[in-house]
């Protein structure tokens, strides 16, 4: 069953970044959407592959519905306003490189920066995911699995890597799809995840045993020596 999830999972996403990509563009020529879609597919198989042995919990976790009854429901607003700001973001990039021009485009050098933005944020989201088997996607304690603190690994250097690795994908794909207005618009989303982080936090402050000291063990959230 958790199989068929995965899958199902896998071909909804991939269906939904086509949809939002060239649906807009309206046209199918266009080969960095379609490397991008390439590399996101093989990294979904390749992380699934990689943590089915010992994380099926997680899994199970992470493609059950982003919006569930456990959670806070000042974390329910914010992650609602997440997934409409990041797909919206995606979906303006493809109107902005063959219709707006709003900002120009990025030259091949800054371009392949975003690609390379892109490949190090979804490396520290699946560092991240490896680490940590409790990395659900709603902010909730989960009592049944034993929750604990995880201060390992990525972990030991930022609270929040999974954030970290999220923000260098947000800014990066726009960049490698052609779009400095789409880049400056990822603004909404890494805002959102900032504030997504003072919820987050302050929930497990008061409901994660060790996670106050954690905080104090690993002093930056999202970027070391920074913040």
């Amino acid at each position: 069953m958790l199989i068929f999830k995965l899958a199902s999972s896998i071909i909804i996403q991939m269906a939904l970044w086509g949809a939002l990509l060239f649906a807009p563009a309206g046209t199918f020529e266009w080969w960095r959407a379609w490397l991008l879609m390439g590399i996101i597919f093989l990294g979904f198989l390749a992380s699934a592959v990689r943590l089915f042995p010992g994380h099926r919990d997680l899994l199970a976790e992470r493609v059950r519905l982003p919006i569930q009854k456990e959670q806070p429901l000042a974390d329910k607003i914010v992650l609602g306003f997440l997934i409409i700001s990041f797909y919206g973001m995606i979906a303006f990039i493809p109107m902005d490189v063959f219709r707006f021009h709003l900002l120009g485009a990025p030259g091949a050098l800054v371009s392949s920066l975003g690609l390379f933005f892109f490949l190090c944020g979804w490396l520290i989201v699946f560092l991240a995911l490896r680490e940590n088997a409790f990395a659900a996607p709603v902010v909730k304690l989960q009592e049944e699995r034993e929750q604990k603190v995880i201060d390992t690994g990525v972990y030991g250097v930022v609270r929040h890597p999974m954030y970290a690795g999220g923000i260098l994908f947000i800014v990066g794909i726009p960049l490698w799809l052609s779009s400095y207005a789409g880049a400056l618009l990822a603004v909404v989303p890494i805002g959102t995840l900032v504030l997504r982080i003072s919820i987050e936090e302050r929930f497990l402050r008061r409901q994660l045993r060790g996670y106050e000291a954690y905080m104090k063990k690993v002093r930056y959230r999202l970027i070391p020596f920074l913040w």
